[in-house]
C-alpha cells in the first residue's frame, strides 16, 4: 500500500474488550484504501493475532498505575513520558491522518502525542461508563463514539451512539430467525465470562431444577462454567434430568445464541452487543465488581428498550432466576416481543459508523 494512503493510528489496550472493536475498525479502514498501526503494549500485541497482516503493529512499553510496589509507581509518569515523545517522533516521520483511542494505558502515548501535534483524533468507549484514560482524553478528543447507550460522559463532553462492532461470526446471524419457547426443545444459553463465571454456576442449575417437570423436560442447557466448577454444575443438572452441555469455554457461542430461545449472561459489553446483535431474549446478571458499576450501565440500554431482563448481582437467586426464566419460557408472545426490542436495539453496522467518523475527522483535519 503506497505511503501516500491516509494513516489511521489504533491506540488500544492490552485486553479483549478494548481490542476485538479496535480489530474491527482497522478491518473496515483497510478496506477503504488506508494504512493502519495499531499502537499497543506487549500484553495487547497477544490479542492482535486477529488483526490483518496489512496492520504495523508498534509495541509501546505503556506503565499502568494498577499494578506494582511505590518505586514502580513512581516510574510510571517518566515510562509514559518517554511512550509519548517516541510516538511524537514517530508521528513527525509518517503523520498519521487520524490517532482512535479504544481505551487502557497502552493508549494513552498515542493519545497524547495526537493532543500535542494537533492531529485529529477520537475515543470509542465500549461500556456505558467511561474507563479512566478515556475519561481523562474525552474533553481533549475531535469526537466520543459510544458502545453502550445511554453512556456517562464528563460534563460538556457529547458522544455519538456508534455500538459495539461484534465479529464477523456473530455478523453472519445477525437477525437469525427466532423460535418462541413452546412444546419443543429449548435452548437456554448461559454465558458468564471468566471474572462472572462462578456466581452463574451457583444459581442457573437450581434455578432451572426449580421449574415446573413438562417445561423442564424442553430444555437444552449450554452453560459455560469455569474448569474447577463443570464437574460440580454437571451433576446438578444431570440430578434434575435436565439435558446439559457444560463446558468452560465454547468457540462457537454465535451459533448457540441462534439456536437459543433464552440467554442468562453478564453485561460485559461485548455479551450485549454479540445477543442483540443476533436478537434474543436476554436475563442479564451485571458483574457487581465491574469498575464504576459499568456492567450495569451496559445492561440498560437494552433493558430499557424492552430486550432484556436484568437481575441486579445483590438480587440474585435461584428462586429470582427461576421465576424470571419461567416468565420468558411460559409466555411466546412477550420473548417474540424481546427478540425483535434487542434486534432493533443493536448496531450490526457499528465499524461501518466508526468508520465514517474517522474520515470526517481526515477530511476535518485537512480543510
Amino acid at each position: 500500500m503506497s505511503h501516500s494512503a491516509p494513516l489511521l493510528v489504533i491506540a488500544a489496550g492490552g485486553t479483549g474488550g478494548h481490542m476485538f472493536p479496535a480489530q474491527a475498525l482497522a478491518e473496515a479502514m483497510l478496506s477503504r484504501g488506508w494504512r493502519v498501526t495499531l499502537s499497543t503494549d506487549a500484553r495487547g500485541a497477544r490479542y492482535a493475532g486477529g488483526f490483518p497482516h496489512a496492520v504495523r503493529i508498534e509495541e509501546i512499553a505503556a506503565a499502568t498505575f494498577a499494578r506494582g510496589g511505590a518505586l514502580a509507581k513512581a516510574g510510571v509518569p517518566f515510562r509514559l513520558a518517554g511512550g509519548v515523545m517516541s510516538a511524537v517522533a514517530r508521528f513527525r516521520r509518517d503523520p498519521p491522518s487520524v490517532v482512535a483511542g479504544f481505551g487502557g494505558y497502552p493508549s494513552v502515548p498515542a493519545l497524547a502525542a495526537a493532543v500535542l501535534l494537533k492531529v485529529p483524533r477520537m475515543i470509542h468507549e465500549q461500556n456505558g461508563v467511561l474507563g479512566q484514560v478515556n475519561r481523562l482524553f474525552a474533553p481533549r478528543v475531535d469526537a466520543v463514539a459510544c458502545g453502550s447507550w445511554p453512556t456517562d460522559l464528563p460534563k460538556g463532553v457529547e458522544g455519538s451512539y456508534t455500538g459495539n462492532p461484534v465479529r464477523s461470526a456473530v455478523l453472519e446471524r445477525q437477525g437469525a430467525p427466532y423460535i418462541p419457547p413452546g412444546d419443543y426443545p429449548m435452548g437456554i444459553l448461559v454465558i458468564g465470562g471468566s471474572q462472572g463465571a462462578r456466581v452463574l454456576s451457583d444459581t442457573a442449575p437450581s434455578a432451572l431444577a426449580a421449574l415446573p417437570a413438562p417445561m423442564r423436560a424442553h430444555l437444552r442447557v449450554a452453560h459455560q462454567a469455569r474448569p474447577e466448577d463443570v464437574d460440580r454444575v454437571t451433576a446438578e443438572y444431570a440430578a434434575a434430568d435436565i439435558e446439559a452441555d457444560v463446558q468452560p469455554f465454547f468457540d462457537d457461542v454465535p451459533a448457540r445464541l441462534a439456536e437459543a430461545q433464552l440467554v442468562i449472561s453478564r453485561a460485559g459489553a461485548s455479551s450485549v452487543a454479540d445477543i442483540s446483535t443476533v436478537g434474543r431474549p436476554a436475563i442479564l446478571i451485571p458483574f457487581a465488581a465491574a469498575a464504576g458499576d459499568h456492567q450495569s450501565a451496559n445492561a440498560r440500554g437494552l433493558y430499557e428498550a424492552g430486550g432484556a431482563i436484568v437481575i441486579p448481582e445483590s438480587m440474585l437467586d435461584p428462586a429470582a432466576l427461576a421465576e424470571q426464566i419461567g416468565a420468558v419460557l411460559s409466555q411466546p408472545d412477550a420473548a417474540m416481543r424481546m427478540a425483535n426490542a434487542a434486534l432493533a436495539f443493536s448496531r450490526p453496522d457499528a465499524a461501518e459508523r466508526l468508520a465514517e467518523i474517522v474520515e470526517a475527522l481526515a477530511d476535518k483535519g485537512q480543510a
